[in-house]
């Protein structure tokens, strides 16, 4: 098609063209006036370097002569990008080149490394990253799907037997996808992760009888005059950092090629470092890494030697595939080595979540890891990134390894997990701690659990101490809502039945007939094989709960549920409960509470 008389010039702008065009296809973002520039500014080079070579005019040049010269005119490009909506791929041979480029883990500016997410650059030089147009990047993140839990009849279905959660993974989460101008999808919204990532004004117990308080409110349901809210809400007592027995920790970090991005490696790095900035002297930090194989990147360390610590942080590098189950066995053994008389023990996994290699489905690591912790050594999870998020897997982990799962999304996430809640985060004080909820069919006609889905358990596993529930850490609280509907009120739901007999409520004994519910809580001490019980009646007029704490609870609850799209909210939106929000945001030391209402507002104009 071109004449072979075409001026060697032409075809150097050409190669040129080609180089920096497929660099920002790859991106996503190529500024066409930018390019016409570096276009121009090329050719010119070219000529000049045609002249160099040959001071005779002639305009041939050596072949191998221009790969050199467009070196000195590579475009640095950010190329990782979102996989979800398919997009050009780069040209394997300008992955090839920048390779070969790379003079080892020091001797090069900048090598292309190819993982689950897509190719990414890594460079020596820290860039400011072109901007990144709003796509869904959920379409490859994997969530437990639960339907919403549903409304029940009292006089067919009277208890209620869930696990606590204090995890607050699916909050960031969301946090994350509205930030990008997208709405979440459904399943990546648990409510009572939503409604537990806020502290609320409970009392404190005191250290010495149950290591949580037990309190209940009832108010009117603010999207339903014909309903009542039951909110109960548990405190465990707090304990000082040096208060703590000496704490055993293992970083279990991914560093597999898809851990390269911005938002998942180096904001890893900069949480244990914050993390680190939190622990005492005569704790003790071990670092396993993984990718395609696992290792010990660093021997069992006293934290009084942060610079060695330090050092083993900051030289990590990603790269391979996820052999994830290799790591936590490599973890767990090393763990087992650090357990003296009277320490704690913890892994702290941090990973997209993306075990690709080995034991990698669910059930199994379920398995695993709940064999595991009968030896001591508990495993708590922290997700980073988007585009191969797996909270399916990262749940499970956590919730068998008697440990807490935190999706950390930016610094001041990881800031809140690993410093302002460090305690909690690492020191459990009850395990196994299941909550029952007995409703009065005398006075409750109906009645929903708000969230809790995927923690639901039967009546009679709350007896039976051998099943696993969730542990509650030092200055932990957790928050259950419940909508009831009273008896006689118009918002039941339930039609009388045509056929069988009429149902007949029969009458309970007196002392109890004007209770609407009994709440019980069945836990264990750490360490103890058999439960204690904590029993509260619940009356209409209960009001253990400042009305304003209970109203911005039931805000961010509508929040949640609006988001995973149940239909029990009548008309409301999202103007609705940002209203909601701000008149109960009350005290709000670190901003958590305003966040949320910026949060609504994203959403009311998120992209559907």
């Amino acid at each position: 098609m071109f004449g072979k008389h075409m001026p060697k010039t032409v075809l150097i702008s050409s190669a040129s063209l080609m180089t920096i065009a497929i660099a920002g296809i790859a991106s996503q973002t190529i500024d066409w006036q930018d390019l016409g520039k570096k276009l121009t500014n090329t050719t010119e080079a070219a000529g000049r370097m045609t002249n160099t070579g040959n001071p005779d005019g002639d305009t041939s040049v050596a072949a191998t002569e221009l790969p050199k010269q467009e070196e000195a005119h590579t475009v640095v490009a950010e190329v990782a990008r979102p996989v979800a909506t398919p997009q050009p791929a780069p040209a394997p041979a300008l992955l090839q080149k920048q390779r070969s480029r790379s003079n080892g883990a020091g001797g090069g500016l900048m090598t292309f490394s190819s993982g689950a997410g897509g190719a990414v650059l890594n460079s020596g030089i820290q860039l400011e990253p072109p901007a990144m147009p709003s796509v869904r990047l959920e379409d490859r993140e994997r969530f437990a799907s639960a339907e919403a839990n549903p409304l029940k009849r009292t006089s067919a279905d009277p208890v209620s037997t869930f696990s606590v959660d204090v995890d607050t993974a699916s909050y960031s989460y969301v946090r994350s996808t509205l930030s990008r101008g997208r709405l979440p999808t459904p399943d990546a919204v648990r409510v009572e992760e939503m409604v537990n990532y806020f502290d609320y004004n409970y009392p404190v117990p005191e250290k010495g009888g149950h290591p949580f308080s037990t309190n209940v409110s009832v108010v009117d349901t603010p999207w339903n005059e014909h309903t009542k809210l039951m909110q109960v809400g548990i405190q465990g007592y707090k304990v000082p950092l040096d208060d703590l027995p000496p704490q055993n920790l293992v970083f279990l970090i991914d560093t597999s090629g898809s851990m390269a991005d911005a938002n998942k490696l180096p904001l890893l790095q900069q949480s244990f470092r914050l993390l680190l900035s939190s622990l005492r002297d005569e704790d003790e930090v071990a670092i396993v890494t993984y990718a395609g194989s696992s290792g010990v990147l660093l021997e069992p360390t006293k934290v009084a030697d942060k610079t060695r610590i330090l050092e083993k942080i900051n030289a990590l590098t990603s790269g391979g595939s996820t052999a994830g189950h290799e790591g936590l066995k490599g973890a767990y053994a090393l763990a087992e080595t650090m357990t003296g008389d009277g320490e704690q023990t913890r892994i702290i996994l941090a990973t997209d979540g993306d075990f690709n290699v080995g034991l990698s489905d669910p059930d199994s690591l379920k398995r695993y890891v709940a064999e595991q912790r009968e030896n001591g050594t508990a495993l708590s999870v922290l997700g980073f990134g988007r585009g191969n998020y797996n909270d399916e897997l990262m749940q499970t982990l956590a919730q068998n390894g008697q440990g807490v799962a935190a999706y950390i999304d930016t610094l001041s996430e990881a800031r809140k997990v690993l410093v302002d809640q460090v305690v909690s985060s690492i020191s459990m004080i009850a395990q196994d701690v299941k909550i029952q909820v007995e409703f009065n069919p005398e006075t409750v006609a109906e009645y929903r659990l708000i969230g809790y889905e995927t923690r639901t358990l039967k009546t009679e596993d709350f007896k039976n101490d051998k099943v696993d529930a969730g542990d509650i850490g030092a200055g932990h609280n957790v928050t259950a809502l419940y909508e009831i509907t009273p008896v006689g009120s118009p918002a039941e739901k339930f039609s009388d039945l045509r056929y069988g007999p009429e149902e007949k409520i029969e009458p309970v004994q007196a002392s109890y007939s004007g209770e609407l519910a009994f709440v019980k809580l069945r836990y264990k001490q750490p360490g103890d094989k058999e439960g204690t019980l904590i029993q509260t009646p619940v009356m209409e007029d209960t009001s253990g709960i400042p009305m304003s704490e209970t109203l911005f609870a039931a805000s961010v609850a509508a929040f949640g549920q609006m988001l995973k799209g149940t239909d029990y909210l009548q008309d409301w939106d999202f103007k609705a409960i940002e209203k909601l929000a701000s008149e109960n945001k009350g005290a709000d030391p670190f901003g958590y509470r305003s966040e949320f209402l910026t949060l609504v507002r994203l959403a009311d104009v998120a992209e559907r």
